[in-house]
């Protein structure tokens, strides 16, 4: 999932409430809904209470941003013209094609999915830089990202030996789905 909405729960939804100034419960709920309405109301973003890539590159939480078949919007469209596709802003399997075929090339894990580390590799965001990279990473086995973990101190391995993943990966559905 690429988007944030009422019902996750998680890393990235706690990034989400700390931006709108909401408890950083980490859980979705209507609260957090109606801070993320009002932000899309007051900058002229799309008003559904769905937190997606245009939304997160708009707060400069770039570290949030996936690109992934299914995603679409300004985001998906900037990233197509950086590949050299045709740019409708939709991310199909022709888009997900061009981004294995450049993340191959590129010595990237060639996943089809276009987060952090394969859109700052692109340049497609000057926002997108190695600390933002690091920001949407938690180290396998935690709950705390990367960047937080790498400066909580000697109980957490050295950053160059602790396994990292996405911060996606903690999304869950506090719904019980």
């Amino acid at each position: 999932m690429a988007i944030l909405k009422r019902g996750l729960a998680g890393e990235p939804v706690k990034i989400l409430q700390q931006k709108l100034g909401v408890p950083d419960d980490g859980q979705f709920g209507p609260g957090t809904e109606k801070a993320l309405k009002d932000y899309q109301t007051k900058n002229g973003l799309k008003v559904d209470g769905i937190a997606g890539p245009d939304t997160f590159a708009a707060m400069g939480r770039y570290e949030l941003i996936l690109l992934k078949t299914g995603t679409s919007g300004d985001t998906v469209k900037k990233m197509q013209t950086a590949l050299g596709i045709a740019a409708d802003g939709k991310f199909g399997p022709g888009t997900a094609k061009a981004v294995m075929d450049f993340q191959a090339k590129n010595g990237l894990d060639a996943d089809g999915m276009a987060g952090p580390a394969t859109l700052a590799k692109m340049s497609l965001f000057k926002e997108m830089t190695p600390e933002v990279v690091k920001r949407s990473e938690i180290v396998v086995g935690s709950a705390v990202p990367a960047a937080t973990a790498a400066t909580a101190g000697a109980a957490t391995p050295p950053e160059a030996e602790a396994p990292k993943r996405s911060i996606w990966g903690t999304l869950k559905s506090f719904f019980g789905g």
